[in-house]
């Protein structure tokens, strides 16, 4: 039989992302520590861990092996005469990662793919981050060796190292957790290693601002920007809302399950919000112009969903010599719940139409009101 090879590469940071990078070898044949070679040239990568690949028929399996490129490379050559040895008939007992415990990588790798068949793009892209940093931070090869320590040193990782705010740690964290939690491993951290932030108030527009950015916009941004101020939409909403979701005579906006599109609202909650007068006028104009063999109501061209609203905005405030850093598209969605609540709408009604699943994350938006009358009030108590 033919002998079985093992090789030994490590995943790196590239221009493309995280790729799995061939080591390089020095006279001797030992491996240079962190080089690597990226599009066939030498590069230094520090950062990363070592995998080795082998062959099981025709499936490829991955095995992370640590950080140290000394107890790489003999892993590689134990593993390679393990699997030669088997091909021979003869019994070696299996080193750590074959021994019954779960490999890590095996374990975030599947993870991930069930995560990609269950889950929208943009959570599967940030759970492969804190997986990735993780095992990053991580020397540990079996989840089972996983301990506190690991997480600490992850938490310090993420701060020192990747220079991540308070907020995007705690939220990496979290990932960990929930990757973890899903693999049986539980009561590693306690409530007092969890990571901490400072929840910043939501920012709002400000009546000035938003008369100025109206003023610069042509007659089609100033649709979009007023639709995201009416309505309180998260942009994935507002890019897949069809004419049949609004209803002109109720004077409605409805959220929904576009399966054509594979599209599905936050949590697969739909729900309905009522629209002003206003915007419902400047629908009606546009849908009379709109081509009808398009059921969106924002579309590019191909009746594809529009991808750009926020660089748009930018450019807007840009030319209105507004600070185009000071201009998002989720502050319009907080100037919504804002100025509803301003209104006297009850908490549980802005819940509903914000489709947030707890009255905590709509609290947030229940800021002290700056109007006129308020501020009226003020000067009369100090007289």
């Amino acid at each position: 039989m033919a002998n079985r090879e093992v090789n030994l590469t490590k995943r790196v940071q590239t221009p493309h992302g995280m790729r799995y990078c061939a080591v390089v070898l020095s006279t001797n044949g030992r491996v240079k520590p962190d080089i690597v070679f990226v599009n066939g040239r030498e590069e230094r990568h520090p950062e990363g861990a070592y995998y080795l690949e082998w062959r099981e028929g025709s499936k490829r399996v991955r095995l992370s092996v640590g950080k140290d490129s000394a107890d790489a490379s003999a892993r590689r050559m134990r593993k390679e005469a393990e699997l030669n040895a088997v091909n021979n008939g003869v019994f070696v007992v299996p080193e750590n990662g074959d021994n019954g415990n779960r490999s890590l990588a095996g374990a975030v790798a599947e993870f991930l793919d069930e995560t990609k068949l269950t889950k929208k793009p943009k959570t599967l892209a940030a759970y492969s981050t804190a997986l990735n940093y993780f095992t990053e931070s991580c020397p540990k090869l079996d989840l089972e060796d996983i301990e506190r320590r690991d997480l600490l040193k992850f938490c310090a990782f993420l701060r020192d190292e990747k220079e991540q705010a308070p907020r995007s740690v705690y939220n990496k964290f979290e990932n960990v957790m929930t990757f973890l939690k899903a693999n049986g491993i539980r009561g590693l951290a306690g409530k007092n290693d969890w990571p901490r932030y400072t929840e910043e108030e939501p920012e709002i527009y400000e009546q000035e601002e938003l008369a100025k950015l109206f003023a610069a916009c042509d007659a089609e941004e100033k649709l979009w920007y007023e639709f995201f101020l009416m309505t309180g939409m998260r942009e994935q909403e507002v890019m897949y809302t069809y004419w049949s979701d609004i209803n002109f005579a109720h004077a409605t906006v409805r959220v929904t399950h576009k399966p054509d599109r594979g599209w599905t609202p936050k949590a697969y909650k739909e729900r309905e919000i009522p629209i002003p007068a206003k915007l419902v006028k400047s629908l009606k104009a546009r849908k009379s112009k709109a081509d009808k063999t398009c059921g969106l109501v924002f579309p590019t061209a191909g009746c594809k969903p529009k991808l750009d609203f926020l660089d748009c905005l930018k450019a807007v405030a840009d030319r209105a010599s507004l600070g185009e850093e000071n201009f998002w598209l989720h502050k319009f969605r907080a100037t919504f719940a804002t100025r509803c609540l301003w209104a006297g709408v009850d908490l549980r009604t802005v819940q509903q139409w914000l489709g947030h699943s707890d009255m905590e994350s709509t609290m947030r938006y229940l800021k002290p009101s700056r109007s006129q009358q308020v501020r009226a009030k003020v000067n009369k108590i100090f007289v």
